[in-house]
């Protein structure tokens, strides 16, 4: 007898963003289906869901095919800071590509709507500021990030040939930084290391001369993006940008921090890493346009929240 209650399928479910969606489905009163490998999320995460009825969590690894009757899938897996993803790059790469022709071929057998967690990393070093969706990029394809950056725009061209091809329901989403409480500490991301560095008050490092620049997306906002992409009518597949369009130096955000730490940690200037994009902000015409969302969360609201769980973490020696 089938379930009244939707079943959702989260790869990545107990990463950071991962984790927030399982929160957020189950208060719509989804059956939820958390799955993950552990290899960079935490239990920790999740710990809170574990006693919920309709919440269920596997240990599985997404380049290998899951046999699950589900009604949607939101694929997050994948390590996404450089820190993580580069330190075994084949696997970040069979992570995206392995992953997503898994997850297509389950949503192809169960009819299951399928949404995809992109990354304006597709976008590289980009020569055109903000970016929208019908900028193709400027990647490096051998480089040191190419892993994470091809790895992802191969799943992309995976999710639409499976739409064409098999009339799938896709949606694509590309993610811009993000931040929020459960980040990683030690995900080497500059929110989380600027924020761990301030609060031990170690020299806050800055790569380059901290003019790149970035704009930052709460968590909360994030996943209400990604929810109103899942929900909207089956041709809006994107891939459509989600990020906050308000646009931070690098120098700036240290600052920032600085002030709502109370720290006096000096910046210090680190060579710039290869491939680290000079700027990134997204077009968000797109989302406002045909999903009516914007980010609401200001900045040093966010980061208010964010250090806060970061001195919680701390006070309790897991940072």
């Amino acid at each position: 007898m089938k379930t009244l209650n939707k079943r959702v399928l989260v790869t990545g479910g107990a990463g950071f963003l991962g984790s927030h969606l399982c929160e957020r489905l189950l208060e719509q009163g989804c059956d939820v289906l958390c799955v993950d490998n552990f290899y960079t999320a935490t239990k920790d995460n999740i710990r809170h869901l574990l006693g919920h009825p309709h919440f269920e969590l596997m240990r599985h690894d997404v380049t290998f095919p899951l046999y699950v009757e589900v009604d949607e899938i939101y694929n997050l897996a994948c390590p996404a800071s450089p820190i993580h993803y580069q330190s075994d790059p084949v696997q970040t790469t069979k992570t995206s590509v392995h992953g997503a022709i898994n997850m297509l071929g389950l949503a192809k057998r169960t009819g299951a709507r399928i949404f995809q967690a992109s990354t304006s990393e597709v976008y590289g070093d980009p020569e055109v500021h903000p970016q929208d969706e019908g900028y193709w990029g400027r990647v490096n394809p051998i480089g040191p990030r190419a892993c994470y950056d091809e790895g992802k725009r191969c799943a992309e061209t995976l999710f639409f040939d499976y739409h064409r091809q098999h009339g799938l329901r896709v949606k694509v989403a590309r993610i811009f930084n993000t931040y929020g409480p459960r980040m990683h500490p030690d995900d080497g991301r500059v929110v989380s290391n600027f924020i761990i560095q301030a609060l031990r008050n170690e020299p806050i490092t800055l790569y380059g001369d901290g003019s790149q620049s970035r704009a930052f997306c709460y968590v909360d906002d994030m996943i209400e993006g990604i929810v109103k992409l899942m929900e909207s009518p089956d041709q809006v597949t994107g891939p459509i940008n989600l990020g906050n369009p308000v646009e931070f130096s690098m120098r700036e955000l240290a600052e920032c921090v600085r002030e709502l730490t109370g720290s006096n940690a000096p910046l210090i200037e680190r060579p710039l890493p290869v491939d680290d994009p000079r700027q990134r902000r997204p077009d968000i015409s797109l989302a406002r346009e045909l999903l009516s969302w914007e980010p609401r969360v200001q900045l040093v609201e966010g980061l208010r929240r964010t250090v806060e769980y970061f001195e919680a973490l701390l006070r309790r020696g897991l940072a």
